[in-house]
């Protein structure tokens, strides 16, 4: 099971893009879309500071990483919950894992393991730390008990070398639309397009039905 492209837009909202490494709320050194060294190389703190030379190589670099870090929350999702998921369930935990690390431990699980999904939906309002969350989790909460995503534009954040974010005024904001492409991995061979089917001329049909009775 897998983020469908909505639950993927959220979560990346969610975290927003800082193509280049700064201190989260916690002091912890991360890149891109909320990636930190507990996730795999690279480690953010070994990263070069500031903002990168080219902006667009940083963003795609960015989603790259994204796209990394995120299987394995995916799967440790899958491993945590014992209940079959609706998928609109299935984005708001992964999400939620993804900001927590938590879904193993979370009273929001072990409710839902039990077929308790009222209690587990409250369940996503016992991660308040730090207090500034508190729309995530309720977004999140609304996304597993609702199936209601958010929407609109992704912004991208300026980060100076000390590692703060500039959050007054975004860099850019990606489309939906662009975010969706830079998911996708490059490389994926392309099919070849679909024949055109032609339909056969009078004659042509006529010779084939000639054919058909000669040969029975």
């Amino acid at each position: 099971m897998h983020m469908t492209d909505r639950g993927l837009l959220a979560l990346i909202r969610h975290e927003g893009v800082v193509p280049g490494p700064y201190l989260d709320v916690k002091d912890i050194w991360t890149f891109g879309i909320g990636h930190t060294a507990a996730a795999g190389p690279p480690d953010p703190a070994q990263m070069p500071r500031g903002m990168p030379a080219d902006l667009d190589a940083g963003i795609r670099e960015a989603f790259r990483l994204f796209r990394t870090d995120l299987a394995a929350y995916e799967s440790e999702v899958l491993r945590a919950v014992k209940v079959p998921l609706e998928p609109h369930e299935f984005d708001a935990l992964v999400s939620f894992h993804y900001n927590t690390g938590g879904i193993a431990k979370a009273a929001l699980t072990r409710h839902l393991n039990v077929g308790n999904r009222a209690a587990a939906a409250q369940g996503f309002m016992g991660w308040l730390r730090p207090a500034a969350i508190r729309t995530r989790r309720e977004a999140e909460r609304d996304l597993f008990r609702d199936g209601r995503y958010p929407t609109g534009t992704i912004p991208v954040w300026a980060v100076d070398r000390n590692g703060r974010v500039d959050f007054l005024r975004p860099l850019r904001r990606l489309s939906e639309s662009e975010a969706l492409a830079l998911l996708r991995p490059t490389g994926t061979p392309t099919p070849p397009p679909a024949q055109p089917t032609t339909t056969p001329s009078w004659w042509q049909r006529l010779a084939n039905l000639f054919t058909r009775k000669e040969t029975t």
